[in-house]
């Protein structure tokens, strides 16, 4: 899914990140390249594995060979007694095993697991809650499936933006490696970290943007940095303590302009979420608002109170809302800039573009009648700007100067 049209899915993959130690990668100088354990599906009750080319399957416990999957046929592993056990066509299957690795040993041809093509090798773990699938795959083939999904195919005079995103998307991958320690892998395959698709996102574009930037990194201080991004800033990007509670403050990550100095023009306003504009009538806020504030407060017996009034109580230094003040007929609660956009949904299934938004409130009879949210950008607002990074492309900006910009004081240096 292309980040500008997912990313208010995003901020529960960065308010974990935030709230989460790091493990920072590998210390400076000269090293190999890096795996990454990718979990492809978690809590899963089967998985479908083959090939293009001959699969081999082994016993991840002790390397004993379990099978060898024909080009073309699909076994299919599932969850028996707590442990994995592959089905073949014939409906035969083989012994019960807690864990299985699959590797394609034909030369140019790939691991399929559930219909997607992926380089490296695919695990299969037995866990309590189902079958994790992992993907074991070095850091550039993870970034040449990340790129397209995050960034979109561009036009060739926004290849600069495409660079930018190889960076930041590999520091972002190094800086997080270990996040997930507990479960067993490194990244989710999906906005609670980045969008992976494996082979099927990989474009001669987005290879070319990882050729270009092969073993690149942001580091501040030595360190390699926490490479946030996000669809569209909407004017000015955010610090990461304004976005996120628990996060502390960092140098690199504090609010950027992204006016383009040309007519109060900004880099960004080519997004298609540039500004925005949602709308509440009084029976559909009560009925978002019945959904979405139970796990802030407990709303008794009789449900939900009367909404007398819904404001802005506190922004914060690059103008986004820190504080919403929902006052009831008795009472009132108050929601922190980390939980605004999902308690204010437009719909049930989409949370708020952002929190960069004024409001308008219209009451009838002491009560909330109608109430339009006026906004700008889409996601956290934390780091690279994807959409000003495709203006400043456009404008000939080159992806050092662009990241220069959104991460400030920050060094681009190869890692390996």
């Amino acid at each position: 899914m292309p980040r500008w049209t997912t990313r208010a899915l995003a901020s529960v993959a960065v308010l974990t990140a935030a709230a989460c130690p790091r493990h920072r990668g590998p210390p400076a100088g000269p090293a190999a390249e890096p795996e990454l354990r990718v979990a492809l599906a978690v809590g899963v009750t089967s998985v479908v594995l083959g090939g293009d080319g001959e699969l081999f399957v082994t016993d991840d416990a002790n390397g004993r060979p379990v099978g060898s999957i024909p080009a073309g046929v699909r076994w299919t592993v599932v969850l028996d007694s707590g442990r994995l056990r592959l089905r073949k066509p014939d409906s035969t299957g083989t012994e019960l095993l807690q864990r299985i690795a699959a590797v394609n040993v034909s030369e140019d041809r790939y691991a399929l697991a559930n219909g997607r093509r992926y380089r490296g090798r695919i695990h299969i773990v037995a866990a309590r809650n189902g079958l994790t699938l992992l993907n074991r795959v070095s850091v550039e083939s993870y970034v040449a499936g990340v790129v397209g999904p995050e960034i979109g195919a561009r036009a060739t005079n926004e290849v600069a933006a495409v660079l930018a995103q190889a960076v930041v998307s590999r520091s972002f991958a190094l800086v997080n490696r270990g996040r997930w320690e507990a479960l067993g892998f490194d990244a989710y395959a999906d906005v609670r970290d980045q969008v992976y698709h494996g082979v099927t996102a990989e474009t001669p574009q987005a290879w070319a943007a990882v050729r270009g930037t092969a073993g690149q990194v942001l580091r501040y201080r030595g360190e390699i940095i926490d490479a946030f991004f996000h669809s569209t800033c909407g004017g000015s990007t955010a610090g990461v303590e304004e976005a996120f509670a628990t996060a502390r403050a960092r140098p690199y990550l504090r609010p950027v302009s992204d006016a383009s100095g040309k007519g109060g023009r900004f880099y960004c306003d080519i997004s298609p979420r540039f500004r925005w504009r949602e709308e509440w009538d009084g029976a559909k806020l009560r009925a978002i608002f019945t959904r979405t504030l139970p796990p802030i407060m407990p709303l008794g017996g009789d449900g939900l109170q009367p909404i007398a009034d819904v404001a802005v109580s506190r922004t914060t230094r690059s103008g986004r809302v820190a504080e919403l003040r929902i006052v009831f007929e008795r009472g009132d609660v108050r929601i922190r800039a980390g939980d605004v956009r999902a308690v204010l949904r437009p719909e049930a299934d989409r949370i708020l573009g952002s929190t960069a938004f004024q409001l308008t409130v219209t009451k009838d009879g002491g009560q909330v009648s109608r109430l339009v949210a006026a906004g700008a950008g889409s996601g956290h607002g934390v780091g690279m700007c994807q959409w000003g990074a495709v203006g400043r492309a456009r404008a000939g900006q080159d992806y050092r100067r662009i990241l220069s910009t959104y991460f400030p004081g920050t060094t681009i240096e190869k890692l390996y």
